[in-house]
């Protein structure tokens, strides 16, 4: 019988009656304990995996990097790692570049963290199956090519531009204001990450001279 790489064997055991029985090593049982932590680590680490209640996020240790003119550090900032935050940035320097402030810039980063936990994906969901990038933006022609979609900035240019269309974008509660945008089915959807948009932005957002 071919077995799979890493799988824990049976060892055969001797018993003071001469008779064999069958049980498992602690060398085994070790290895294996190992291979699910391993996993579990891999996953919170390497992924960058976001806020997660009572889970403590460990970020890998890299340097701040520079995404147009502001600094990233390593996380983790509410719960996300730098590959998630560098995906803010892009938000926020696109939503500064069209003379947005930093509050609506909060809306973009909370609708992104809603739609692909500030994630670039290249894959729908139920409900849009060629929704793709930060924003999820669909595939009818309002968001551009398959590039723009995927590409960080110009997809968050392209969702604040829709954005400053909306009558009393300036007023809205930021919940509705990106429902308003996405046009998706619940528009309490985004609510639940406000708080953690609020500090991503402020932990990336230079603080002004006095």
């Amino acid at each position: 019988m071919k077995l799979a790489k890493g799988a824990v064997v049976p060892q055969l055991t001797e018993r003071p009656d001469g008779r064999r029985t069958r049980g498992i090593t602690i060398m085994g049982l070790a290895v294996a304990l190992c291979a699910v932590l391993g996993f579990a680590g891999w996953n919170l680490v390497g992924l960058g995996i976001g806020a997660v209640p009572g889970t403590a996020v460990v970020c890998p240790t890299v340097d701040p990097v520079v995404v147009g003119t502001i600094t990233v550090p390593a996380g983790p900032v509410a719960g996300y790692c730098q590959d998630r935050l560098v995906n803010a940035a892009h938000i926020m320097n696109a939503g500064r570049d069209l003379g947005i402030g930093t509050h609506t810039q909060t809306v973009g980063v909370m609708t992104a963290l809603g739609e692909s936990g500030l994630r670039v994906l290249d894959y729908g969901d139920a409900a849009g199956a060629d929704s793709r990038g930060l924003f999820q933006q669909r595939d009818n022609g309002a968001w551009g090519t398959l590039a723009d979609r995927m590409d960080p900035y110009v997809s968050a240019q392209n969702f604040f531009t829709k954005l400053t269309k909306v009558d009393g974008w300036k007023e809205m509660e930021p919940t509705l204001l990106a429902h308003a945008v996405q046009v998706n089915a619940d528009p309490g959807h985004y609510a639940a990450y406000w708080a953690r948009a609020e500090d991503i932005v402020a932990a990336l957002t230079a603080p002004t001279a006095p």
